[in-house]
């Protein structure tokens, strides 16, 4: 008999919850809302969202857009963008995660108090990303940011430097950055470092981690924009070899091994639980019948 077990622990995270959440608010009463880039990386919630009447713009189209509402989605904004809107007489609704905006606060602070004092605001996160875009914003552009350890080579290490994290990098990387930064600053240097990972993500690492070494085969459900299913993936198929990724259920075409009888699913924080759950309903209709016919 073959068991299929969900991830409690998997799933929307509060900031894509509250984003979702005020976007179907505004669909209510309306069947147009904006949204500035993809609300969460799920094409599938993308979709289901679309049909309820939001359509996704990019950075270029909401310069041409007036007198428009436009929702933020949890991964925040630079400055610049709120004052777009504002000449083009567009109502923000903003759902820019809390943690997120907390964080915005915070480096634009240090930004504004060591202007002039030749200090480096350095941001580890990936480069590009929407939450990363949002946090140089609030340097005017000049925070450097750094992906991997041979990034560091960007930085000045007889200048003072300040280092904030993307919220959703994992806790490890973050120490091995601090760790070599402080290895290398001269003796003189003031080093600072900030740890703004959001717990609520970093807590899923290990939490899956356990939850796939239970099982004896894994399917991870993430949309393949995001970087946060990548992420947990990584650490999924380092705890059970048997893990495969997928985005969608009809992705799964085949019944599993015989040998397989726990079978578990889990997912990013961009990964709805209807989703999973429809994934698991896949899993039972391909095995539990298939084995069914195999013992008759």
């Amino acid at each position: 008999m073959i068991e299929v077990e969900i991830d409690t622990g998997s799933g929307f995270c509060f900031g894509v919850v509250n984003a979702i959440h005020s976007a179907e608010e505004e669909l209510y009463d309306t069947d147009e809302l904006y949204c500035l880039g993809d609300i969460v990386h799920n094409s599938l919630e993308v979709e289901r969202l679309k049909a309820l009447g939001l359509h996704t713009i990019n950075h270029d189209e909401l310069g041409r857009l007036h007198n428009k509402k436009v929702l933020l989605r949890a991964h925040g904004e630079p400055p610049s963008t709120y004052r777009l809107a504002k000449d083009n007489g567009i109502t923000i609704i903003d759902a820019t995660c809390p943690v997120v905006l907390r964080l915005q606060k915070k480096i634009q602070k240090h930004y504004k108090e060591t202007k002039g004092q030749h200090t480096q605001l350095v941001i580890y996160g990936k480069k590009g990303h929407a939450e990363v875009n949002g946090l140089v914003g609030q340097t005017k552009g000049s925070a450097i940011v750094i992906e991997k350890m041979e990034d560091l080579d960007k930085l000045d290490f007889s200048r003072n430097i300040i280092l904030f994290s993307q919220t959703t990098k994992s806790l490890d990387g973050f120490s091995a950055i601090v760790e070599a930064i402080g290895q290398r600053v001269d003796a003189n240097v003031k080093f600072e470092f900030y740890d703004t990972i959001c717990r609520q993500v970093a807590n899923r690492l290990p939490g899956v981690k356990t939850f796939a070494a239970a099982h004896d085969w894994i399917y991870f459900v993430a949309g393949e924009k995001s970087s946060n299913g990548k992420m947990l993936f990584e650490e999924c198929l380092k705890a059970n070899s048997n893990s495969v990724f997928i985005s969608h259920a009809d992705e799964i075409k085949t019944p599993l091994p015989a040998s397989v009888h726990q079978v578990g699913v889990c997912g990013a924080t961009s990964t709805p639980k209807w989703l999973m759950e429809e994934v698991a309903e896949r899993i039972k209709e391909l095995n539990i019948i298939h084995r069914k016919l195999e013992t008759k």
